[in-house]
Parts: C-alpha cells; sequence; structure tokens
C-alpha cells in the first residue's frame, strides 16, 4: 500500500527520485574522514535553534521594561523553560565551533579552489548571516552585558564617514538602546535563522553540482567514489552521537560556562560593567578591532574596516590561493603557515577576552601582543599568495586517483 501511494505520488512530484539521487546514490569520494562531518553537525545545531528559539519566541516579550523578567519567567515557570533557554544558549556555541573547523578544514584541504568558489562564497555569506543573528540574539536577555554589548557594537556605526550618526540613531529607533532597538533585534533574529535555512539550501544545491572535494584535493574518477548511503550516512550518525554527548554534558552540567555572569543583572544605562566582552565567538575580531587604538581620530573607522576585512577577506581568498595543488597535505610550506594562522586565531580569542589595559609577562602590555597577532592574521593570506604565485613553495607528488 505505501509503495502504490508513494508510486502515486512520484508521478507528480519526484520525491523518492531526487531523495535516491540526492542523498541516497549521490556519488562521494571514498576517502573523507571525520572532519568533513562538522557540515552535516552544523546543519542539525541549525535545526535545534530553530525548534527551541520558536518555542522560546512564544514566552518572550522583547519590551525594554519586560525582557529580563520574561528570560526569567522562561527559566523558572514555563515547563521545560530552563531547558529550552539552554539549549538555545549552549546551542550558539556548538554551532559557531562546528562552522569554524568546517570553515578551517574547507580552507586546509582546499574545498574553496575552483571549480568551488561559489560554493564557498555561499559559505562565507552564511557565517556573516550567522554572526548578526547570534549578536542580535545576544542582546535580547537584555542583561547588563546585552545592552552595553549592544551599544559598544551598535555604535561602531558611526564611524562611517557623511552618514555614520544618522544610521546609528536609525538602528537605535532612538538616541540610546532602548526599547525600539531590543523590538528591532528581535523581529530580525526571529526572521535570520529562516534566511540561514534558505541560504543553506542553495550552499547544499551548489556542492551537489560541483560534487565534495576531498582530503588529497584531487578531481575524482567514478571509481574514486561510494554512494553517500550507507556509508557516510552511518558516519555522519556516529559524530552527531558525539556531538550530541557533548552538547548535553553542557546543556545539563554546565549551562553557564559559556555565559558572562553579568547578564544575569539586569541591563542599567546607568551602570557601565568593568569590562564589556562579547561572546567567544566574536573575540578574534573583537581583538582586531581593539588592536587598531594609535591612529587618534582615525582609529576608531580604521578598526571597524579591520574588524569587517578579517571575515571579508576570506571572499577573496580562491584567488590569492595559486598553487596547482589543493590540499595541504601536499603543500608543506602552507600547512605551516595554516597551523600558525590557527594558534594566532587562538591567541586573539584570547587578547580579545582579556581588558584593554591588561598587562601579560610581566610589563607588556596585551593591546602590543593584539596588535602583532592583527599582523600574522592578515600576513597568513598575503604570505599564501606570495609563495603561490612567485612559486616559492614546491609541493609534493600528488596521487592521478584514489
Amino acid at each position: 500500500m505505501f509503495k502504490s501511494i508513494m508510486a502515486w505520488v512520484d508521478e507528480r512530484l519526484p520525491i523518492t527520485e531526487v531523495i535516491k539521487s540526492q542523498a541516497i546514490e549521490y556519488p562521494t569520494p571514498k576517502n573523507l574522514n571525520y572532519w568533513w562531518n562538522f557540515g552535516s553537525l552544523a546543519l542539525m545545531v541549525l535545526i535545534i535553534q530553530l525548534v527551541s528559539g520558536i518555542f522560546l519566541a512564544m514566552h518572550y516579550k522583547p519590551d525594554a521594561k519586560l525582557a529580563f523578567d520574561a528570560v526569567e519567567h522562561i527559566m523558572r515557570d514555563v515547563n521545560w523553560g530552563w531547558l529550552l533557554r539552554y539549549m538555545h544558549a549552549t546551542g550558539a556555541t556548538f554551532f559557531f565551533i562546528a562552522v569554524y573547523i568546517h570553515i578551517l578544514r574547507g580552507m586546509y584541504y582546499g574545498s574553496h579552489r575552483s571549480p568551488r568558489e561559489i560554493l564557498w562564497w555561499i559559505g562565507v555569506i552564511i557565517f556573516f548571516l550567522l554572526m548578526a543573528t547570534a549578536f542580535m540574539g545576544y542582546v535580547l536577555p537584555w542583561g547588563q552585558m546585552s545592552f552595553w554589548g549592544a551599544a559598544v557594537i551598535t555604535n561602531l556605526m558611526s564611524a562611517i564617514p557623511v552618514i555614520g550618526e544618522d544610521l546609528v540613531v536609525w538602528v537605535w529607533g532612538g538616541f540610546s538602546v532602548g526599547d525600539p532597538t531590543l523590538n528591532r533585534f528581535f523581529a530580525l533574529h526571529f526572521l535570520l535563522p529562516f534566511v540561514v535555512i534558505g541560504a543553506v539550501g542553495v550552499h547544499v544545491w551548489a556542492l551537489h553540482a560541483v560534487h565534495s572535494n576531498n582530503p588529497e584535493g584531487i578531481d575524482l574518477e567514478h571509481k574514486d567514489t561510494i554512494p553517500f548511503h550507507p556509508y557516510y550516512t552511518i558516519k555522519d550518525l556516529y559524530g552527531m552521537g558525539v556531538f550530541l554527548i557533548l552538547f548535553c554534558v553542557f546543556v545539563f552540567f554546565a549551562p553557564n560556562f559559556f555565559l558572562e555572569p553579568d547578564n544575569y543583572i539586569q541591563a542599567d544605562p546607568m551602570k557601565t560593567p568593568a569590562h564589556i566582552v562579547p561572546e567567544w565567538y566574536f573575540l578574534p575580531f573583537y581583538a582586531i578591532l581593539r588592536s587598531i587604538d594609535f591612529l587618534g581620530q582615525m582609529s576608531k573607522l580604521v578598526g571597524v574596516i579591520a574588524m569587517g576585512a578579517a571575515i571579508a577577506i576570506l571572499f577573496v581568498l580562491p584567488f590569492l590561493d595559486r598553487s596547482p595543488v589543493r590540499s595541504f597535505r601536499y603543500r608543506p610550506i602552507s600547512s605551516k603557515l595554516f597551523w600558525i594562522f590557527v594558534v594566532d586565531c587562538f591567541v586573539l580569542g584570547w587578547v580579545g577576552y582579556n581588558p584593554a589595559d591588561a598587562v601579560v609577562l610581566g610589563s607588556l602590555p596585551i593591546v602590543y601582543v593584539g596588535r602583532a597577532a592583527t599582523a600574522v592574521y592578515f600576513s597568513y593570506f598575503f604570505l599564501l599568495w606570495f609563495i603561490t604565485v612567485f612559486k616559492i613553495e614546491r609541493p609534493l607528488p600528488v596521487p592521478k586517483s584514489l
């Protein structure tokens, strides 16, 4: 009976054929490792965020006088509200863990190289959307860190010449962060995830058009591929199981590990926190912003440009890397530069977490560490271009097939 129903549906809408060709029999490189799991893991967490966010929105009130109490109401009075809130808050952290690893894997194995440039650009656009969504969501609890984080970050737009001041007032909906700001951020925070879902659909479409890259970074023949199901569905399910165990450990045993204590204090425009710090996944870019503090009045504008360029430079990465070999497995100099870049991102995160006037190693101002780390960050992309354009690097022999 089920087969008869599906046959009737397929005559009118070929669902079975699409699932069979694009999921079950989709040809996949037979040597993909577990680093390729993080794309599906990011999608899984996105679904968790969507579902938990919809239920949270049913009880949240985007009103500056009620927002903080609404969150407390969700935590204390709504059935399983505490679980929904902790799943959503922890989910943001795990979402960015999966996304960052997914991006770094693509950089290491050359997934941004031809013919996958558009696939890579769509991924970077998704990353921009995720950062905007996460920032607006961070404001919604309306605690001290939410309020002052919104004030600091939105005020950066005032550095834009001519229209900056007016743009800040337009975003705030007034002359300070307040009720109109919260309403706008709530509306956008609810809307943008659905835009992300659409962008992810286009991302998967682009992936299936050019097919998956592989650790060797070579173009594959048919004999080098295997069906996606059951080989990679099992592998993805195993990765999801491990990922969910870690996720549940933090949700149930350390739900506040990634949250700022100051955000459990209701927003007070008259009392500035001692140290305003964003969520950890913004810290490297926040450190880049703060490191540009030696240009006088131009510091704010140049800092904003540098912070935006730190992400936007990923758009031009496919054109900076000119090596005939995609995978860094066979490129000794590029591989070393890549791991220096990864370490540097952690250093930038550490710099962003510490106060701007902190001192390390006895007497070294941390702002100097931030400047050096910022220089290393951008130097990575220049050096990658330099060693490949002038053919300084000699890649190792690459296999013809798997």
